[in-house]
């Protein structure tokens, strides 16, 4: 090859962190090829994000990466709760059970058949590039973009700069993919019009070593958020397990947006850290300290011609909500399969915008709901006595004086306090948030339905803290666990469907419907995996959840997209093959044969 002839490829991810490296493994799993390029060093070497919630893990499950995820994560008892105390070892104010442990356990298990995971990113993302550069990805770190072109004949001319030697060449692609956080250079070439509001100040990690197991005995918590009212420096942080309970990242917030972020040495920030834990006899070892600044920014457009967004370059927000690198995996695994569709011919073009249409509006939400789940916890803290910069301590001691009177004052104050300790199911339980999308676009079709989508009781009285499953076009597919007529294992909905492949349910009375999805998928090139649910079926309903759910008679169908999305669905039978055709042909953009 001539040395200053590009390299050419199909597909360029630039960035391999979670929003990245699962776009590659998405991508390979369709057997496609690129190459990924990473400014950075390697792999994560800091924990970072990581909570990893059912719906990312549903996409982890759909490659086949769940079961070596659950075992590098922790989940149950680990994430059990989140605690407002004075030290990690003193006094606590309060707790709530997050991650779906206490009283919402049963709807994660009636949700997803994946749980809640605390995985750490410097553990998920090897998982994640051993996948894809073991299924036709490269993968090149310290390989930095520099600019890029989009020519003629749908390709994008990329200058790269081997940050190793120096030496800079081209990449020529098809399609170019900007995962490459928060400061993108591809969004920012791209002139992507962002929604940005004025930064909440600068934090810092402090990540340790440091045993904490004997006070975690009565203390089980994920997130311990410590305020130390008496002291100037900032009065809160939250304690963050990484590795139970020997390894925690200590997250100091800013005094408020404006106030000068503190410059402290390593051994500055561990006398900090100790004062935090509340224990002398604890040993603290500082293994990196670095900071991040609180940002609320959402791009109004994530893609353009032939380059797409994803990840924390189209959404920047706190890691309140825990939602970060699960939306940066559910961006990739929406993007991932109409991106395959269009490159093998199987679609229209007009499928990929699409993504911009359905993913942009979840970036927005998530980076609102991330950033006011913060200032509430502000009110937390206020609550317990914390005051702006620049008060006292005896004007911030007042508070937690004031918890324990017997006053009318004393009153109110707890009574405020449990106001806004109950509030924080906003953030420690939120599966409408997370489960809860409704897509609408040219790759939905609701055009049969009789009504607009309704949301479940629960949901409509509170659509951030749960999910109403429902078959309703682009909404989830809802998870069910089935069996075979001879019982075996059980089988969840979710496992039958996906897997790259588009999936048809139906029923007793359905045969037309499996008929038709044979027939309309060779026609397009497309698999349609046709399955019936019922008594005497393939599959079997053991608990009748599915017929509570389906939202078809027997004899309908439920057409589900490769990403788990409801696409369709038809009430009862008739004109199978010419109805099921017309609308999967709509939703890639496709002519009929017989029209020409």
């Amino acid at each position: 090859m001539d040395p200053k002839s590009p390299v050419e490829t199909d597909l360029l991810i630039v960035g391999a962190g979670p929003a990245g490296a699962s776009l590659a493994c998405f991508l390979a799993r369709y057997g496609l090829k690129g190459i990924v390029i990473s400014s950075a060093p390697g792999t994560a070497r800091t924990p970072r994000a990581h909570i990893n919630n059912p719906a990312a893990m549903e996409c982890m499950r759909d490659i086949g990466l769940w079961d070596e995820c659950r075992k590098l994560g922790h989940g149950g008892v680990f994430l059990r709760h989140f605690r407002w105390c004075e030290t990690m070892a003193g006094e606590e104010y309060a707790r709530v059970y997050s991650f779906g442990e206490g009283v919402r356990q049963g709807d994660v298990a009636a949700t997803s058949p994946c749980w809640y995971l605390d995985l750490p990113q410097n553990l998920l993302e090897p998982v994640l590039v051993k996948f894809a550069t073991t299924n036709g990805f490269k993968v090149r770190f310290d390989t930095q973009l520099i600019g890029f072109e989009e020519k003629g004949g749908g390709k994008v001319l990329c200058d790269v700069r081997d940050r190793v030697s120096g030496a800079t060449y081209q990449i020529s692609t098809k399609y170019l993919f900007g995962a490459d956080g928060a400061r993108s250079l591809v969004a920012q070439k791209l002139d992507l019009p962002m929604t940005e509001h004025p930064g909440g100040g600068m934090a810092f990690n402090v990540l340790v070593r440091a045993d904490l197991s004997h006070l975690m005995r009565f203390r089980e918590g994920n997130l311990n958020w410590c305020v130390r009212l008496e002291r100037d420096y900032p009065f809160t942080c939250v304690g963050r397990m990484v590795k139970p309970w020997y390894e925690w990242i200590f997250v100091f917030f800013p005094k408020g947006p404006g106030v000068a972020a503190p410059e402290r040495s390593e051994k500055e920030w561990k006398e900090v850290v100790e004062d935090y834990i509340g224990d002398p006899k604890v040993q603290v070892e500082v293994l990196d300290v670095s900071k991040w600044l609180v940002n609320e920014t959402s791009a109004n457009v994530i893609s353009k011609g032939n380059v797409f967004c994803l990840g924390d370059a189209i959404h920047r927000h706190p890691p309140t909500l825990g939602l970060g690198s699960n939306t940066c995996i559910q961006d990739a695994f929406n993007l991932s399969w109409k991106i395959h569709l269009v490159l093998k011919g199987l679609a229209s073009p007009s499928l990929l915008s699409t993504y911009n249409t359905e993913r942009q509006p979840v970036a927005a939400q998530l980076v609102k709901e991330s950033n006011d789940i913060l200032r509430k916890h502000a009110e937390v803290w206020q609550a317990l006595g914390a005051k702006g910069p620049g008060s006292s301590e005896e004007e911030r001691m007042q508070g937690i004086r004031e918890l324990r009177q017997n006053t009318p004052g004393g009153r109110q104050r707890r009574k405020l306090l449990k106001e806004r300790i109950d509030y924080m199911q906003h953030e420690t339980n939120t599966m409408g948030i997370q489960m809860g999308q409704l897509y609408t676009s040219t790759a939905i079709d609701a055009s049969s339905e009789p009504r607009p989508f309704a949301p479940g009781p629960r949901e409509a009285s509170e659509p951030a803290l749960y999910y109403d499953p429902s078959t309703y076009p682009g909404r989830r597919l809802p998870h069910v666990w089935l069996n075979t007529p001879v019982p075996g294992p059980l089988v969840s909905t979710l496992d039958i469907a996906g897997k790259g492949r588009f999936a048809l349910f139906t029923g007793i009375g359905g045969e037309l419907w499996k008929e038709a999805a044979q027939a309309v998928g060779e026609e397009l090139g497309v698999e349609i995996k046709a399955v019936a649910i019922g008594i005497g079926a393939e599959w079997e309903d053991p608990y009748f959840e599915w017929m509570g759910v389906r939202g078809v008679e027997d004899d309908g169908c439920v057409l589900v997209r490769p990403d788990l999305f409801v696409a369709w669905r038809a009430e009862s039978g008739g004109e199978e093959l010419q109805r099921l055709g017309m609308v999967l042909r709509g939703i890639l953009g496709v002519k009929d044969s017989a029209s020409g």
